[in-house]
């Protein structure tokens, strides 16, 4: 069984029931989620060993974030335990035309002020194949973006594939900060995943002829946005997630696979979503448990977003599905037919 190692800050969700605005709510509901904490669970739903590792308080709310992820075979072993604070956000569904809306309270939590000491790499990527980190972690403070660069660093030692959602956050930080910071963790990236935004937003590498809020994306200029990472950092595969917005509830889903000679695009799905935070997440477990598995090209990227298109229909950031679910839809039975 492969062992992957995913790195972030793992928070409490809070979010008025359906469809109410943050203003109406009189209640929220509680759960946990976050970039590398979601990818650690769909790989664990695939049966791979994973562990994901972050500094969480010792106070109760703490452990019930290390408790959800127990809860689904996620390996916590290697959590460190300290600090006051668990990161928080809060989620404001959209709908139609409506946008939805994410605030964070995140500030000095836990992850955000742990220091390099708190993390034995050596010890952690013992017997790893893989480590998996997104762009948001190194945006929680600089202090966190050394340590993401010595994981990175560790991982390379151990000969550990490294892949990176670039996952940019203009609520956490600048674009110029995020270049300088991501362009130095790329060097030790193998397998760097998009969206559709992300490579302009950090790296300012654009697609021609798309307008995202037209939901009007151009595949052809996204092989070029994937070539142009490549040839920079020296990935050895780029992957991009291309959402076509129609409106808060329908998006035409589909992505892409570039491996330095051929790319691979994906059949597309057109989605109506119950939930869309942590699709991408479930994009980057799908192709991490893909490409672990020697998948062709093709078959990855189509698993990859099959995966995702499937987590669009559950709730919370979580994607509760299985190989097999993930594998039939990939494979084209879209149907939805109750399974009996």
């Amino acid at each position: 069984m492969a062992k992957v190692i995913t790195f972030g800050e793992i928070m409490l969700r809070l979010a008025p029931e359906g469809y109410y605005r943050f203003v109406q709510a009189n209640s929220f509901g509680a759960t946990y989620g976050g970039g590398e904490a979601n990818v650690a669970l769909s790989l664990a739903n695939y049966g791979v060993d994973a562990y994901f590792v972050t500094k969480l308080p010792k106070h109760d709310i703490g452990q019930a974030a290390v408790n959800e992820l127990r809860r689904y075979g996620v390996n916590t072993s290697y959590i460190t335990r300290g600090g006051d604070r668990v990161g928080i956000y809060f989620l404001e569904k959209g709908a139609s035309q409506r946008a939805s809306k994410v605030i964070y309270d995140r500030a000095n939590s836990a992850i955000a002020l742990a220091s390099p000491s708190d993390f034995n790499w050596d010890e952690i990527f013992e017997g790893a194949d893989w480590f998996h980190f997104t762009g948001i972690t190194p945006a929680l403070g600089d202090s966190v973006a050394a340590i993401c660069l010595e994981a990175c660093k560790a991982a390379k030692k151990h000969n550990v594939t490294v892949s990176c959602d670039l996952n940019y956050r203009k609520n956490l930080w600048t674009r110029e900060k995020a270049g300088e910071v991501m362009g130095k963790l790329m060097e030790y990236v193998d397998v760097c995943i998009s969206n559709e935004e992300d490579a302009s937003d950090v790296f300012g590498i654009k697609a021609s002829d798309t307008d995202i809020t037209g939901g009007k994306i151009n595949k052809e200029g996204y092989k070029e946005v994937a070539k142009k990472l490549a040839d920079r950092f020296g990935f050895q595969k780029v992957a991009i997630t291309l959402r076509g917005s129609i409106s808060a509830n329908d998006n035409n889903w589909a992505g892409m696979l570039y491996d330095g000679n051929d790319y691979y695009l994906s059949k597309n799905y057109l989605i109506h979503i119950v939930d869309r935070v942590g699709g991408g997440d479930s994009f980057g477990g799908g192709l991490i448990y893909a490409l672990l598995n020697n998948m062709a090209p093709q078959d990855a990227i189509e698993f990859a977003v099959a995966a995702s298109c499937l987590k669009h229909s559950i709730e919370g950031d979580l994607n509760h599905v299985s190989v097999d679910e993930v594998s039939k839809l990939a494979k084209g039975d879209g149907s939805g037919r109750v399974q009996r």
